[in-house]
Parts: structure tokens; C-alpha cells; sequence
């Protein structure tokens, strides 16, 4: 050993020297690369299943939770450069899960590698939503409601099942729930857990079936000194739908697309086009629905005239053409007052 040299300070030896002053012998039995515990806790809802992942209830797969016990529990070296981490679980019962990790990094440029076991522990527990839920919590109240005529069931699930399609794509909120739903005398009600939930389907359905919402807020309290409201969501929905037949002012119109306050409507007897708001259309009356249409062939036809059997008694029968009528279309019919209508067509006929 030379004397004014260096050397390890555990056990003499000479350069090359590593962390603390030690040879390489002496630094790899007191550096280790990772600290991992015996047990790693992690909790999971009794009721929806849903796991308290980075402190936000969410559904997450296996490897996802796996990986997250191990950067929440294990304490990595300070110096450590390249890591790379292997993983392994192995279930033992319902809630004991081994994760069995192999770890390679560097650390003052010697290579390291160490096997490690920790068993994750699943305690059971209530997320916030499934909370909110036992104790009926409930933000907003949504009332499904029609005008110019009564909806029938199957309309008001149409309109209900937009709800899930406008959940699916909105980003997961624990609020985002429904403590609530049924029919109610006159229409459909759905109470949910959210206000924002409850205006972005609001907007949903006016944006895709038109018609109006009344917003009414209550104060229900306070907390930290600010005031607890819930609203209420009225939605009328019109009694008729893009392409059904109404009379109004007189005339037969064709409801050709929604606007923020009415309805775009093309007149039948001729190339018209105007726009209504609700409250023009309140004494709109629906005489044919587009379920109702039927599509003939005609026998004969002039410039304004075709003729076909009538479906209801084989008869022929005339009915004057629209105005933009191609010859040797089909004819659009629909049956108004016990007379028949060949109707001009709208983009929601197709060809």
C-alpha cells in the first residue's frame, strides 16, 4: 500500500475507489439500490370495485396498481442512473398479491441488480360516489317534458339513453352519477350528482332533438361561508321531429333542422324556407309523422301530376307532385286529413 495514496477506508485496499471511499467489494455490501417494504397497502371499493389510485377513485388495470404500489412504497437510491425495473404478481388469496420485482440500474458506475418481493394488501373501502349514492346526494334534476303532444315510453328512453351516451364521453368524475330516474305523471326525471352533468346533457339535447330548458336554482344551504344550490333542468321537448309533418299558420312545413331558438321549416306546397322560434311554433300541431311516410312507385305522371295504388284499398289514385319532383322517383306520401301528400323531400328522406 502506498502510504500517501488513497485506499478504502473499510478495508484498505487499494484504488479504484467508489462511493464513500470504498472499493468495490466493500460499496456493493453496503449500497443497495432499493429499499422495498414487506406489505404495500391499497384500497379498493366493497361496493363498485372502482381502486383509490393517486388519490382519485378510478378503474385501472392490474399492471397499472402493480406499478403504482411500487413507486408509492419502494424508496430507489438517490444516485441511481439507467433503472430498470421487472415485474411479476402473484396472486395468493382475494386480498394478498405478490409482486415479485427485479431491479438493474447504476450507480457510480458499478451495475446492480437485486430480486425483491412485496406483498400489495387490499383493504376494503367506500368511494365518494358510492357514499354519495347511499346517502341519496344529488346536484341536479333533469325533467324530461314534450310539447304539441304527449311522448310515448319509447321516445322518453330515446331521449334518456343520450344521457349514458354524453357520460361515456365526458372525463370520469366521481359526481358523475344518477341517484334517481323514473316516469313521473307527464313525462320522464332523472336526478344526478352533478350540475355540469346535468347542462351538458341539456345541451345534448338541444343540440340533436331541439326544443327548450327552463333553469331553475335553489339554495338548499351553506358550507365555508358560500351558499349550496340545486338546479332543475326543464326540457320540453318538441312533439314532432326533422321531417314530420305539422300545420302551422294555416300551412303544411316540414321541420328541416334545429336552431338555438326554433326550428328551420320548409313549406310543402312550394320552395319556401323560414325560420320559427318556439314560441311561434307552441301552436305548431303535428298532422303526419315520418315513421309514417310511405315510398311508391308511381304508374303514370305528367309535369304536375302522378298516379298510383293507393296501399289502403289497391285504387288509383292522383295526388299532385311536389315542386321538386325527378321524374321516375319514388313518391314520398303521406296520408294528411284522408288525403294524400306527395311530399318534396329533405336530406333526412335520403335519396
Amino acid at each position: 500500500m502506498d502510504l500517501g495514496g488513497e485506499f478504502c477506508l473499510v478495508c484498505g485496499a487499494a484504488p479504484p475507489l467508489f462511493t464513500g471511499r470504498m472499493c468495490e467489494k466493500c460499496t456493493r455490501d453496503r449500497v443497495t439500490l432499493v429499499k422495498v417494504p414487506k406489505n404495500a397497502p391499497w384500497t379498493k371499493c366493497a361496493r363498485c370495485g372502482i381502486i383509490d389510485f393517486q388519490g382519485k377513485w378510478t378503474n385501472v388495470e392490474d399492471e397499472d396498481l402493480w406499478y403504482e404500489l411500487v413507486q408509492r412504497n419502494v424508496e430507489f437510491h438517490s444516485e441511481i442512473e439507467d433503472l430498470e425495473i421487472g415485474l411479476q404478481a402473484q396472486e395468493v388469496d382475494g386480498r394478498h398479491t405478490l409482486i415479485h420485482l427485479e431491479i438493474e440500474g447504476v450507480i457510480d458506475n458499478l451495475l446492480y441488480t437485486e430480486r425483491h418481493t412485496m406483498r400489495a394488501r387490499m383493504s376494503n373501502g367506500v368511494c365518494l360516489t358510492c357514499t354519495r349514492r347511499a346517502g341519496n346526494y344529488f346536484e341536479a334534476t333533469v325533467q324530461l317534458r314534450s310539447s304539441a303532444r304527449r311522448l310515448s315510453e319509447e321516445e322518453f328512453q330515446t331521449l334518456r339513453v343520450t344521457l349514458d351516451n354524453v357520460m361515456a364521453e365526458m372525463p370520469d368524475d366521481p359526481m358523475f352519477f344518477i341517484t334517481k330516474e323514473g316516469p313521473v305523471t307527464g313525462g320522464y326525471d332523472v336526478v344526478l350528482g352533478s350540475k355540469s352533468l346535468a347542462r351538458a346533457w341539456g345541451r345534448h339535447l338541444i343540440a340533436n332533438h331541439g326544443g327548450q330548458i327552463t333553469a331553475t336554482t335553489s339554495v338548499v344551504g351553506r358550507k365555508d361561508g358560500a351558499d349550496l344550490t340545486r338546479l332543475t333542468l326543464l326540457y320540453r321537448k318538441p312533439g314532432y321531429e326533422i321531417g314530420d309533418v305539422i300545420r302551422w299558420r294555416g300551412e303544411l312545413w316540414r321541420p328541416s333542422a334545429w336552431t338555438g331558438e326554433g326550428a328551420i321549416l320548409e313549406k310543402i306546397e312550394r320552395r319556401e324556407r323560414t325560420g320559427a322560434t318556439w314560441r311561434d311554433l307552441e301552436n305548431a300541431n303535428v298532422v303526419a309523422r315520418l315513421t309514417e311516410f310511405v315510398l311508391i312507385e308511381s304508374v303514370s305522371e305528367d309535369s304536375s301530376v302522378a298516379e298510383f295504388l293507393d296501399p289502403s284499398n289497391w285504387k288509383m289514385t292522383a295526388v299532385r307532385l311536389p315542386f321538386e319532383h325527378v321524374p321516375g322517383r319514388k313518391l314520398l306520401l303521406a296520408r294528411i286529413d284522408d288525403e294524400w301528400f306527395c311530399l318534396p323531400r329533405l336530406g333526412v328522406d335520403g335519396d
